[in-house]
């Protein structure tokens, strides 16, 4: 658990501390394998065959399409604004 509350530190402030796209998507990404450890370490209480275990799969996958997503839209949006800072970018159409 202590391990968990670390990582979620981790990612939230990596998010609200950068001004990069990615690495606020790294922080994004800590924050969610925080949440999928905590399932895990919580399943040992499950009167279920492994619950937290495959919710854990699940979100593991979950977060890896969101990942290809999140990438793709950030290297379109490099290809048009030319920096990948949130701030900066401060209209989506011409």
């Amino acid at each position: 658990m202590l391990i968990s509350a670390a990582l979620f530190c981790i990612g939230l402030y990596g998010v609200l501390s950068k001004r990069n796209a990615i690495m606020i998507l790294i922080g994004i990404e800590f924050m969610l394998n925080a949440a999928i450890l905590n399932f895990v370490a919580f399943s040992r209480y499950d009167k279920f065959a492994a619950g937290g275990q495959t919710f854990a799969l699940f979100a593991i996958v979950l977060a890896a399409a969101a990942v290809a997503v999140a990438l793709a839209i950030i290297l379109n949006v490099y290809k048009y604004y030319k920096t990948i800072d949130p701030t900066r970018i401060d209209q989506l159409r011409d």
